[in-house]
């Protein structure tokens, strides 16, 4: 039962990625294909969350493979993650990456990371992590055995550049760096990476990653 379990899983993966390495040759997608493809990513969202919650066993491979199949879309393409509502709000942190949210996004989501994090060479971008953000430390794990990092207070600009401050009121309405147009300011806040698509030595959780220190230049 075990092995039919992670077959079926593997092939919703492969399935996903498929897809996706077809979305991003493809390009633009005409609406009612975009149904289409909605509806085969919700059926092999539904292929994993049945297989891992059969196994009675390992909750987190379930909720990682339907966290990868949701984001597979975003994996090698930038474009898409944007036309999705994702913007920039930190260029390359170093052993991390570039950071773009989706502010319409609340609460803790598989499927809808509030940040996806990007690894760039030259003009290439790959997907590396999937980021949640909450205000406090959640009583319960969102992910089994989840370790967390954190974000200062901070004022962020349209183009990635950022300014830690303790309140908005302090927050300059150009970047000091750049000067770039004020976008919006956060609290302190508790981060939640999760190493989906780029292995870290350090662990699924860790905030940075070691492995992508050749990256950092971009």
């Amino acid at each position: 039962m075990r092995r039919i379990i992670i077959v079926t899983l593997s092939a919703a993966l492969l399935m996903a990625t498929a897809w996706a390495v077809r979305d991003a040759a493809a390009g633009p997608t005409h609406p009612a294909a975009a149904s289409k493809q909605a509806d085969a990513y919700e059926h092999a969202d539904h292929m994993a969350a049945m297989s891992a919650t059969s196994s009675g066993g390992d909750l987190l491979a379930g909720q990682l493979a339907v966290a990868r199949l949701a984001t597979a879309r975003y994996a090698t393409n930038l474009h898409a993650a944007k036309a999705a509502g994702y913007q920039i709000i930190t260029r390359m942190i170093p052993d991390m990456g570039w950071h773009y949210r989706n502010p319409t996004i609340q609460g803790f989501n598989l499927r809808q990371p509030h940040i996806l994090v990007y690894e760039r060479h030259g003009h290439r971008w790959q997907l590396g992590a999937l980021e949640w953000v909450f205000p406090s430390k959640p009583a319960t794990a969102p992910l089994p055995g989840a370790t967390y990092g954190s974000f200062g207070a901070a004022c962020h600009y349209t183009d990635g550049t950022f300014a830690f401050t303790a309140s908005q009121d302090q927050c300059a309405r150009r970047s000091p760096q750049s000067g770039a147009r004020f976008s919006f300011w956060h609290p302190d806040l508790v981060t939640l990476h999760v190493w989906l698509w780029y292995p870290n030595p350090a662990g699924l959780y860790n905030s940075t990653n070691p492995w992508i220190t050749p990256f950092n230049r971009g």
